[in-house]
């Protein structure tokens, strides 16, 4: 996830994340249930924070790549056709590119130049991003590399088929925003209103923690929460 995030200075980072975590979750189980959830919770904040900060910053990184890749895949395109070997197309399409893809065919021509087949080095990139048409692009350049054949052709079709991908998600996107507005108010008014309750009101609950009925009645609600909220992302999260 560290390497496919792009992230730099990650140890630095990822304990800065931890340990505010850990401690904006210590706060929060403090004002809201006591000392003892404080401390059990601050652990839990200082991992899962991390996490998703790292899942976050990959999935907009593989998501910036996309966008760029099918341009670069027409810059190697043209490369080829103008009679360039496959090495001087990727060398091309990195300096041409931004960052992500031209940091990656960069990265990816380094290695070429030190002595990496140029398989071996496709594959390495798409180690390092993690996006789901790389695996394709680089059975291509094996293919090629490998029984010969019209690299030009290939490419130029999965360049055409990334557009027509991107494009189909963008209009799922827009027909599910619905769905997914629904799903985020319902998950999140019943915690808000909780939240500010608690603050203005503390004896409200606070009289109530300690009774069996609240402990199981907020423990059931949450899991009934939680299972709505995967129905609904069900409902309205299609792979294509």
């Amino acid at each position: 996830m560290i390497v496919q995030s792009g992230l730099r200075n990650a140890v630095r980072k990822i304990i800065a994340a931890a340990l505010a975590g850990g401690a904006s979750f210590a706060a929060l189980g403090l004002m809201l249930l006591g000392l003892l959830w404080a401390v059990a919770l601050a652990p839990l904040g200082a991992v899962l924070v991390p996490l998703a900060w790292l899942k976050l910053l990959r999935r907009r990184r593989i998501n910036k790549f996309t966008e760029q890749f099918s341009e670069a895949l027409d810059i190697i395109v043209r490369s080829l056709r103008a009679g360039h070997p496959v090495p001087a197309a990727i060398r091309l399409a990195a300096r041409e590119m931004p960052d992500p893809v031209g940091t990656e065919f960069g990265m990816a021509e380094d290695e070429m130049t030190f002595g990496l087949d140029i398989e071996t080095a496709m594959r390495n990139m798409a180690e390092r991003v993690g996006q789901e048409d790389l695996p394709l692009f680089v059975a291509s350049i094996a293919v090629q590399s490998a029984s010969g054949g019209n690299l030009t052709e290939i490419l130029e079709s999965l360049s055409t088929v990334m557009r027509l991908r991107a494009k189909m998600r963008r209009k799922v996107r827009a027909l599910s925003a619905e769905g997914r507005m629904s799903a985020i108010i319902l998950s999140s008014v019943p915690v808000v209103i909780f939240a500010i309750v608690n603050v203005m009101s503390p004896d409200f609950y606070g009289k109530h923690w300690h009774d069996p009925v609240m402990q199981y009645g907020l423990a059931g609600a949450a899991i009934w929460m939680a299972m709505g909220n995967m129905w609904m992302r069900s409902m309205i999260n299609f792979r294509i």
